[in-house]
């Protein structure tokens, strides 16, 4: 028994000096506690709504107000006409819009149903379903506030639409952050992978002493990942096409680009990590770690941005899948034009060099030493 407690001792001690195993033991847990508790939710807060009201009497404002106050939505814009509305869909500035008809009081105090329009964006089905349910209870309650709950035939009826998606389907949803999830860890960690496999195995010493340049090295290592990664980006958009129906409003070319984009930026986050690893197991547990658990939760890929702590919402824009995940549903869903999502792109494209540069530094370090 001695000499068991005396092994159980250093294998304390062991566990104690690396700082990677504590991480993994103590670190890990925390922000997956933190993260689910906070991320994982699909109660919306503050979403962003826009207003077209051609009523502009008392009770429309009171309306409005009341949503305001429910503390779900946040009054963004106002809006003159439905081209206006249709435009703030396109530019992503709103979540729903609310459509107010211009005799929605005379009507409502006539005895008559008083309709209002409330229009979502079906890119998110849930998100979707979530608004229109939460502004159809409070609207429901603003009705009964106004006939103090006794029966008169005052009623107000909400018609719900939602674009890009009227269906619902939840396969529009899931595509684009399959897709990203799919080319991150193939094009990322695969790259990370490869290159810490051949720090373990000593060859990497010996192609750096080859003829070979470093740099050549490294666009040899991950130039077939670029076309392996091309190929999956063409699978998955056939399959999600002609088995799925999810639809390709907008151009496949720039699709493919936008992919070509997200794939460069991965393999460079990649080599990243393989110059920080000398593992393959290093270097898989730090792509696990950075790489799936951001890119599902935090991305916008399955629970809303918007409904996060501030210090979350502030965290995903660092997050490269949330951007990629907007050009894919703005492409595909809503057949926007580069125009519409050059921000997103110029994101990517500096993270890439920022990615490389990071990289080119760490390898030129280690080569010094």
């Amino acid at each position: 028994m001695k000499s068991f407690f005396a092994f159980v001792r250093k294998e304390f001690y062991h566990i104690l000096r690396d700082r990677r195993t504590l991480l993994i033991l103590f670190g890990m847990p925390v922000v997956q506690i933190i993260l689910f508790g906070y991320a994982v939710t699909n109660e919306f807060k503050g979403a962003d709504i826009g207003v077209w009201d051609q009523s502009k009497d008392a009770l429309s404002t009171e309306l409005i107000t009341r949503l305001e106050a429910s503390g779900h939505f946040s009054l963004a814009y106002t809006y003159q006409s439905r081209d206006q509305v249709e435009r703030a869909f396109q530019d992503a500035e709103i979540k729903m819009a609310v459509i107010i008809p211009a005799d929605f009081g005379a009507t409502y105090y006539s005895g008559r149903t008083a309709d209002i329009q409330l229009i979502t964006d079906g890119t998110n089905p849930n998100t979707a379903n979530t608004l229109v349910n939460y502004a159809s209870a409070i609207v429901q309650g603003f009705q009964r506030e106004q006939t103090d709950n006794r029966p008169l035939p005052f009623q107000i009826s909400v018609d719900s639409r939602m674009v890009y998606n009227p269906e619902l389907l939840s396969v529009f949803m899931f595509v684009p952050g399959v897709m990203t999830l799919i080319l991150m860890l193939v094009s990322a960690m695969m790259t990370s992978l490869t290159i810490a496999r051949e720090k373990e195995l000593g060859t990497m010493e010996l192609l750096l002493v080859s003829p070979l340049s470093p740099m050549t090295i490294i666009l040899g290592k991950v130039t077939p990942y670029i076309l392996l990664s091309l190929i999956n980006t063409v699978i998955i958009l056939a399959v999600s096409y002609f088995v799925f129906k999810v639809p390709i409003v907008g151009s496949l070319w720039l699709l493919l680009g936008l992919s070509l984009v997200f794939i460069l930026m991965a393999l460079a986050l990649g080599i990243l990590i393989s110059t920080r690893t000398t593992t393959q197991q290093s270097a898989m547990m730090i792509s696990l770690i950075m790489l799936m658990m951001p890119t599902m939760l935090l991305s916008g890929f399955i629970f809303p941005i918007e409904s996060m702590p501030v210090i979350l919402q502030y965290l995903s824009n660092i997050i490269p899948a949330k951007y990629f995940i907007i050009m894919l549903k703005d492409v595909m869903l809503k057949g926007s034009a580069l125009t519409f999502i050059w921000n997103e792109m110029v994101v990517l494209l500096g993270m890439t060099v920022f990615f490389l540069l990071l990289s080119w530094k760490n390898f030129s370090i280690r080569l010094g030493g």
